[in-house]
């Protein structure tokens, strides 16, 4: 059996209204060696009719219609069931550049027959604004070496608004397998452990300048709306002392790039966190917050946890009168000029 050289997982959750359109940028393309993965989560709306009528005029589709086990769970089957050398994940109410696709499909091809198959591709996303009808692309070229394979040694610095997400990069399945990594059910926002987690076991990358993903940003039922990540803020607690517990960064000192970026990540995360309790307001949002971070002093080294306070994590946990105020109110211009959420 030959395998395909791509897996792009989907995961599916009453979309019907969307996943047509994500489907069939990814099926527009004729590169015969993907598979399209499409993981219906209990639907209960027509999401599995859709799908079932596309997957019938196209043999690379693979439908699995599942009892609903949460998102995270779905990604955990979908990493379990891929047959690809790399795995892609795309939301549902997301969609890829058909073009870009082609292009990165292309040169990933001539990699693999190179036998220099990067552990990770990156590529550039694209936030569509639903509410103004605007977009942002976040791109690498100050971070990443263009069309060449490279290491951790050659990444330059990112901007706070820069990390790499599940949206720009496709994994070696092998690196996934590797890493032991496992999302926690019921829980939202693990596309960051996704992105997180393997790192340290990522020896090799390679950047493309082009705008693969396009992320659908601006619905008022999305996961990263703001009132909706208030609510969840606990699956966002979770997610974070995950990422705490699973790299010791210590062991990751002698590469020096890796290190830095990865104590980068965890202070963005506990950042988030910071903010979403503080928006909630509540003497137990205020005690979470408190747990939070005593709970990162007590799980990493003394090192680490000062990296992590002098990053961007300290500058949401002020300790000083209207500190609190402050960290809103930055929060609320950054907000306006990003549109993240």
């Amino acid at each position: 059996m030959e395998f395909p050289l791509v897996s792009i997982i989907v995961p599916m959750y009453n979309t019907a209204g969307c996943i047509a359109r994500c489907v069939k940028s990814i099926c527009t393309q004729t590169y015969k060696s993907i598979e399209i993965l499409l993981l219906n989560d209990g639907s209960t709306d027509d999401t599995l009719a859709v799908c079932r009528a596309l997957a019938a005029n196209d043999h690379r589709i693979a439908l699995v219609d599942k009892t609903n086990t949460g998102a995270a769970d779905t990604r955990n089957q979908g990493i379990a069931l891929a047959h690809g050398k790399y795995i892609q994940f795309v939301d549902s109410d997301d969609w890829l550049d058909t073009d870009a696709l082609k292009k990165v499909l292309a040169r990933l091809t001539t990699l693999v027959a190179r036998g220099t198959a990067p552990d990770m591709m990156i590529c550039n996303y694209v936030y569509e604004h639903v509410e103004d009808n605007t977009t942002l692309t976040v791109r690498y070229t100050n971070v990443f070496p263009q069309n060449r394979l490279f290491n951790w040694t050659h990444v330059g610095h990112f901007r706070p608004d820069q990390n790499i997400l599940m949206h720009s990069v496709m994994y070696r399945t092998e690196v996934l397998r590797k890493c032991g990594m496992v999302l926690p059910k019921h829980t939202f926002y693990v596309d960051n452990i996704f992105v997180y987690q393997p790192l340290p076991y990522v020896k090799s990358m390679y950047y493309m300048d082009l705008d693969l993903y396009r992320y659908f940003i601006g619905r008022a039922d999305q996961s990263v709306n703001e009132s909706i990540m208030v609510k969840r803020v606990d699956q966002q607690l979770r997610v974070t002392r995950h990422m705490i517990d699973c790299q010791d960064l210590d062991e990751l000192k002698d590469q020096k790039r890796l290190h830095a970026y990865m104590v980068h990540y965890l202070s963005v995360m506990m950042a988030v966190s910071d903010i979403f309790l503080l928006l909630d307001g509540s003497d137990e949002a205020k005690a979470k917050r408190t747990g939070l971070w005593q709970y990162l002093k007590d799980h990493v080294s003394t090192g680490v946890y000062r990296a992590v306070r002098y990053n961007l994590g300290g500058l949401t946990d002020l300790k000083f009168p209207g500190g609190d105020k402050l960290t809103l109110g930055v929060y609320r211009q950054l907000r306006k000029v990003f549109k993240f959420n």
